[in-house]
């Protein structure tokens, strides 16, 4: 295609792989460690706010005087605009360019962020977590350009896998921030914060602008009609993942009605992209079965590490653990992460991709596996190894699965990058969206299960229930002394240690889940890799020919 801007003058080694990618040009050492800097800040920017609010939504829920199910909507605003924010960006940053996208997002999300702070309500509050979901689609990918212009191209490979992994660093570093930012109890500090953090973000993008790359004409005007069905049909499905729990799926016919409607849209909007010349989506190529495992990996690898953001964090709360007692946790995970980030910027290579991926799987399922036996009295640095191995893995895999999909889309050609950065990002997405609904599902259906199990045997009559409700009657005889009421406060106080125990028991099962489906995933993916194999596939080829081993080799 036709660039919009006349091509400056490059050596070789400066242009850019791709049209929207920033060129390569030679810069100081100081340049480079800008660069650098600015990758960082704006890589955990995109993602730190929308954990804060998650990892501080209990308190959040309390203090707004939101039910459960209303404070869940911060974090669905925040998934609903951004994945369908990131059907764009590739194509955007193509004709206008990454930093004019980044500066609409930033700016967007900063103003949003300052103007919460003088007016505080519901309202505002939903619109920062739909401008941070909105700046957090440009921030991934604009983090990522940032770091490759910090060394010389022949580093390209290694910055890449350091600037795909830098997001995940938001979670443990807003559990880290969250005890000296909530020091007074008022959760504004976190919009304080949250909105000073988008505004060096934003001052930095437009100070230390990328170098320019090439910019060609790819919008048309059908891309906006399938934009217009996608969009609001994974949103729809972002909301029906993140209320079913809530609602309970079978519970609230909107839920039902809200599936139905993202259904139609994407069938819609697929159909529509099945059917053009120059699609934003190649369905064909999606569809096809070396995109489907793709797809189907992506998204398991993705809900292996549900068992750290969902299991381990909602087993301590419902131990009545909060952010102060978590943070020297979240320490141990910081590392875990930047550690497993360096592990795959240092081995990286096309022949350590698989072994990175399945390095990944190992450490997610054996952090799950030695997990499976916890107890109530578990504090949060008794989880130190298991998640310290789960963290290492989470911070491995994301590098490795973003060049596999790079090295298929670009022997496909060009036009292919849009659909696997899409497919990309949607996969992580909902397999972290998935794999929290199904795993709380999962562990509430079976506290049920244990809760019931353990409030049968709770007979008055037995000798050692006998004396737990004495004790429990001991402890509160002090501040009840109506024996009638006494005698209900320790029933019911007993009542909620069998409640507890039940919950410690459900997420050990889901830990024990997590683990099993780990191992089915490492099976599948080693008798991929072994089929594969040219040396296996022509002994394959031998055996169904009933040609001898040794005289074919003869």
């Amino acid at each position: 295609m036709k660039p919009l801007k006349p091509i400056p003058d490059w050596e070789e080694h400066e242009k850019p792989a791709l049209p929207g990618s920033a060129s390569m040009p030679w810069h100081p050492p100081y340049r480079r460690a800008a660069y650098a800097a600015v990758a960082v800040l704006v890589a955990i920017t995109g993602g730190l706010g929308n954990a804060l609010i998650s990892a501080n939504l209990p308190l959040i829920t309390g203090q707004m005087g939101l039910q459960a199910s209303e404070a869940n909507w911060l974090v669905a605003a925040y998934l609903m605009v951004n994945v369908s924010a990131n059907l764009l960006v590739f194509k955007f940053r193509q004709e206008y360019g990454i930093r004019l996208f980044a500066e609409i997002g930033l700016g967007t999300y900063a103003a949003l962020a300052v103007l919460h702070l003088f007016v505080g309500t519901t309202t505002t509050t939903l619109l920062v977590r739909a401008g941070s979901g909105f700046a957090g689609a440009a921030c991934t990918t604009l983090g990522t350009l940032y770091m490759l212009q910090a060394l010389p191209r022949k580093y390209v490979g290694n910055l890449l896998v350091i600037g795909v992994g830098l997001s995940q660093l938001a979670v443990p570093l807003a559990w880290l921030l969250s005890p000296s930012l909530l020091d007074h109890g008022e959760w504004q500090n976190l919009y304080l914060f949250e909105a000073g953090l988008a505004l060096c973000s934003f001052a930095a993008v437009v100070v230390l602008k990328l170098p320019p790359g090439i910019q060609i004409k790819v919008f048309e005007r059908t891309d906006f009609l399938t934009f217009a069905l996608l969009a609001p049909g994974l949103a729809l499905l972002v909301v029906v993942l993140s209320q079913g729990y809530l609602h309970w799926w079978f519970d609230s016919p909107w839920l039902g009605w809200a599936l139905a409607a993202a259904v139609v849209l994407i069938t819609a909007g697929l159909c529509i992209e099945h059917q053009r010349r120059n699609p934003l989506l190649q369905v064909r190529w999606l569809m096809g079965p070396v995109m489907l495992r793709f797809i189907v990996g992506a998204f398991l690898i993705r809900f292996l590490t549900n068992e750290q953001s969902y299991g381990m964090i909602s087993m301590m709360r419902a131990l009545g653990m909060g952010p102060d007692q978590m943070a020297p946790l979240f320490g141990v995970i910081l590392i875990g992460v930047l550690v497993g980030i360096a592990a795959g910027a240092l081995t990286f290579g096309p022949k350590a991709l698989i072994p990175q991926l399945l390095v990944s799987i190992i450490l997610l399922g054996t952090a799950a596996f030695l997990d499976q036996h916890r107890t109530s009295m578990d504090r949060p640095m008794d989880f130190a190894l298991s998640q310290f191995l789960a963290a290492v893995g989470s911070g491995m895999f994301m590098g490795p699965l973003m060049l596999m999909g790079i090295r298929q889309a670009m022997a496909r050609g060009l036009d292919h990058i849009v659909s696997f950065i899409v497919i990309l990002s949607l996969t992580q997405s909902f397999g972290s969206l998935a794999g929290s609904a199904f795993l709380s599902s999962f562990q509430l259906h079976r506290e049920h299960i244990y809760s019931t199990a353990l409030v049968s045997q709770l007979n008055p009559a037995d000798p050692q229930v006998a004396r737990r409700l004495q004790l429990q009657q001991q402890a509160y005889a002090r501040i009840i002394t109506d024996p009638v009421q006494l005698k209900a406060q320790a029933s019911a106080a007993l009542a909620a240690s069998a409640k507890r125990e039940a919950n410690v028991r459900a997420f050990n099962d889901v830990f024990a889940f997590s683990g099993w489906v780990a191992i089915c995933f490492l099976t599948w993916l080693l008798l991929e890799v072994t089929l594969r194999n040219p040396r296996v596939k022509q002994v394959i080829g031998r055996d169904r020919a009933g040609t001898p081993h040794k005289r074919a080799e003869t």
